[in-house]
C-alpha cells in the first residue's frame, strides 16, 4: 500500500518523480511509433487534448479563458510543442538514449535564462552543478560521432524544455489558473501551431507518411493519453511548489528509467560505448549533488 506524503513539500516532489517515470516510458513511444517526429507530436497532442477536455468537462472543470490569458498559455503550448517535435527528431536520429541524455543540458539552459525571468543574479552553485552534466553530454558528443546529428537536436530540444518550464511556471502564477486548466490549453495551442506548420512540412518532406499505420494507432492513444496527461500534471503541481531549476535539474533522472526500459525492450547497450555510460555517470552525479543541495537548503530556511 503507498502512503502518501504528508506536508506539501513532500507532495509535491512525490508528484514530480512519479511524472518522471511515466515521463521516461515516452522515449520509447517515440521509437516504436514508426511516424516521423511533426506527426507523431500532431497526433500525441490532439488526442492528449481531446481526452483533457473530456475528463475536464465531466468533472466541470473545463473553463473558457480570456484572451490576454490564452496568449501567454499559447506561447507555452507552442515551446512545448516545439521541444516535442525536437525530442523525437533526437530519438530517431539515434536512439532512444541518447535521445534522453541530452534533456539533462536543460539544467544549464535554466541555470543561465531562469534569471532574466526572475530577476536574480546568477547562481555559481547551479552553474557548476550544471557544468558537471555538460561534461557528461561533451564526452558522449566527442567520443560517438554515429548520433551527433541526434545530439544535436537534442541539445536544442533541451533548451526548449528549459523555457518552456520557467515560462510555464510565471504564467501559472501570473494567471493563477489550475494546472489541468494550463495543460489542456497548452496541448491545444501546440496543436494548432503544428496544424499550422503541417502543411510546409508535407511540402517539404512529400514521401513521409501522415496518416499512422494501423500498428501504429493502439501505440498513439495510449502515448496520448495517460504517458502524455500523466507527466506534465505532475510536473505544473510540482512547479507550484518547486522551482524551474530544481525540477528541470530532477528531471535528469529520466533517461535513468529511459534508458533502462529501452535496454530490456531494445537491447540498446550493443550500440553504446564506454563514452556514453562515462557520460551519463556524470550526469546522475550532478542530479544527486543538486538533490542534496536543495534539499540541504530546504532545511535550513
Amino acid at each position: 500500500m503507498i502512503h502518501l506524503p504528508k506536508n506539501e513539500q513532500d507532495t509535491a516532489y512525490f508528484r514530480l518523480h512519479l511524472g518522471i517515470l511515466l515521463a521516461g516510458g515516452t522515449g520509447i513511444f517515440g521509437r516504436m511509433i514508426t511516424l516521423s517526429e511533426l506527426p507523431l507530436v500532431w497526433y500525441r497532442m490532439l488526442i492528449a487534448v481531446i481526452v483533457m477536455s473530456c475528463i475536464l468537462y465531466a468533472q466541470k472543470r473545463l473553463h473558457r479563458l480570456p484572451w490576454s490569458q490564452i496568449k501567454s498559455i499559447s506561447l507555452c503550448g507552442a515551446l512545448l510543442a516545439i521541444h516535442w517535435v525536437l525530442f523525437y527528431a533526437s530519438i530517431k536520429a539515434s536512439n532512444v538514449s541518447i535521445g534522453v541524455v541530452c534533456i539533462a543540458f536543460d539544467s544549464f539552459f535554466t541555470a543561465l535564462v531562469d534569471p532574466f525571468f526572475t530577476h536574480k543574479r546568477i547562481r555559481l552553485r547551479e552553474i557548476s552543478l550544471s557544468m558537471i552534466g555538460l561534461v557528461g553530454i561533451v564526452l558522449i558528443f566527442g567520443f560517438d560521432t554515429r548520433y551527433r546529428l541526434g545530439i544535436a537536436f537534442g541539445v536544442l530540444t533541451s533548451f526548449f524544455y528549459a523555457l518552456f518550464a520557467i515560462v510555464s511556471q510565471r504564467v501559472q502564477h501570473e494567471t493563477q489558473r489550475a494546472s489541468s486548466t494550463m495543460l489542456v490549453y497548452e496541448l491545444a495551442s501546440g496543436w494548432v501551431m503544428l496544424t499550422m506548420v503541417l502543411p510546409l512540412y508535407m511540402y517539404l518532406f512529400p514521401s513521409l507518411p501522415i496518416v499512422p499505420p494501423r500498428q501504429d494507432w493502439l501505440l498513439l492513444l495510449v502515448f496520448g493519453s495517460l504517458f502524455t496527461i500523466g507527466p506534465f500534471l505532475c510536473q505544473l503541481q510540482a512547479l507550484r511548489s518547486i522551482s524551474a531549476f530544481t525540477v528541470n535539474l530532477c528531471y535528469n533522472l529520466e533517461p535513468v528509467y529511459s534508458i533502462i526500459f529501452a535496454l530490456i525492450i531494445f537491447d540498446e547497450g550493443n550500440e553504446l560505448d564506454k563514452s556514453f555510460w562515462v557520460g551519463f555517470m556524470l550526469i546522475v552525479l550532478s542530479v544527486a549533488l543538486q538533490t542534496i543541495h536543495s534539499r540541504r537548503a530546504q532545511l535550513r530556511e
